[in-house]
């Protein structure tokens, strides 16, 4: 059994992680701050946690460095730019920290982080030593690791929609274009006109077009997978949902291969993992069938007369995208069982 800590409970990322915390069978406690609530009751703030805080908290949103003080495992859902300095309290109290940020996303290049979010390091050392958290491609390393980064939203969706393809040589990488969609909550919970009703019912529409943040980070993970440069188009569309992502990914296919062929690369690839779905041949996911879970639906499709390889993954952006993947991580990082506490059966509807 271990203790558990949030800073940052009161965000959808933190609250999502609240529910699978209370929920899962290895956390004996958890300690929850927030800045903009501390000494709030997480229960009035969320009236779903009342009569659900188990015994393992009052619900009360404390200070940050007790919920530090008293864990042994602290989750960070803060702003970018931020999670650097609770490492290092965290890793100088023995500590082990899971950032859903995005500073820890790039493993030692800073360069690149401070490209896309204006930011220097201030704790260089500390990006050597850390994981990139996706445990469909880095397993091993997250068992041993004591800082791990939570990958972003789309870039789940849209790296294991591809990986199998690239570590196979089977697509050109000259041009990769990822058409995704994600429901508002991906905005955050504060209010602006991104997530105002008025402003995005009944509509659809791109932003971030050339200069989303997601963007470097997806290249990276398919460069990763294909030993070399990925060239990646990446344009994100934010539908009138509360939850969900499709991505929608499109890469020409560098040797002849039939929708069959790739459907059983894929489905042996991804045999043993617990949370990757492939659909049969002539499915396709859907939101709906993810919701609430940490599954992330792929189908396959060969298109343009066999030229074209376009892959269809869904998840939920909330869960398998943020706090569930957390968890997953976690799970990995005290070795036990990877779907512990997430082992959800999406809902219907």
């Amino acid at each position: 059994m271990i203790k558990a800590g949030i800073i940052g409970a009161t965000g959808y990322v933190g609250v999502e992680l609240v529910r699978f915390l209370l929920a899962h069978p290895q956390v004996s406690a958890l300690a929850l701050s927030s800045v903009s609530f501390e000494g709030q009751n997480i229960a009035d703030i969320y009236p779903n946690l009342r009569g659900q805080l188990r015994g393992k908290t009052d619900g009360v949103l404390g200070d940050a460095d007790s919920a530090v003080d008293s864990s042994d495992v602290v989750f960070t859902a803060l702003p970018h730019g931020i999670a650097e300095e609770w490492a290092a309290k965290c890793l100088a109290k023995g500590k082990k920290l899971i950032d859903l940020s995005a500073d820890f996303r790039f493993d030692d290049d800073e360069a690149t982080f401070k490209a896309w979010y204006g930011k220097d390091w201030s704790h260089p050392a500390i990006h050597a030593t850390s994981v990139y958290g996706l445990p469909e491609m880095n397993r091993a390393a997250i068992a041993k690791a004591k800082v791990v980064g939570n990958p972003g939203c789309y870039v789940t969706a849209a790296t294991l929609a591809l990986i199998p393809a690239l570590e196979k040589g089977l697509v050109d990488t000259g041009m990769v274009i990822v058409d995704a969609k994600s429901g508002i909550t991906g905005t955050g919970r504060n209010p602006g006109a991104t997530n105002n009703f008025s402003e995005t019912g009944e509509s659809f529409m791109p932003y971030g077009v050339g200069k989303h943040r997601h963007q470097p980070e997806i290249a990276r993970n398919m460069g990763k997978a294909a030993g070399g440069p990925v060239n990646v188009v990446f344009t994100p569309h934010l539908l009138p949902m509360s939850r969900g992502i499709v991505a929608t990914t499109y890469a020409k296919l560098a040797k002849p291969a039939t929708a069959e062929e790739v459907h059983a690369l894929y489905a042996g690839r991804y045999a043993g993992e617990p949370f990757v779905r492939m659909l049969p041949l002539g499915s396709v996911p859907s939101t709906r069938n993810v919701r609430g879970s940490n599954f992330c639906d792929i189908s396959v499709h060969v298109v343009s007369g066999g030229t074209v390889l376009e892959m269809v993954s869904a998840l939920d952006n909330m869960v398998k995208g943020a706090a569930g993947q957390a968890v997953q991580n976690m799970n990995v990082m005290f070795g036990f069982a990877e779907t512990e506490g997430i082992d959800l059966i999406p809902a219907a509807f």
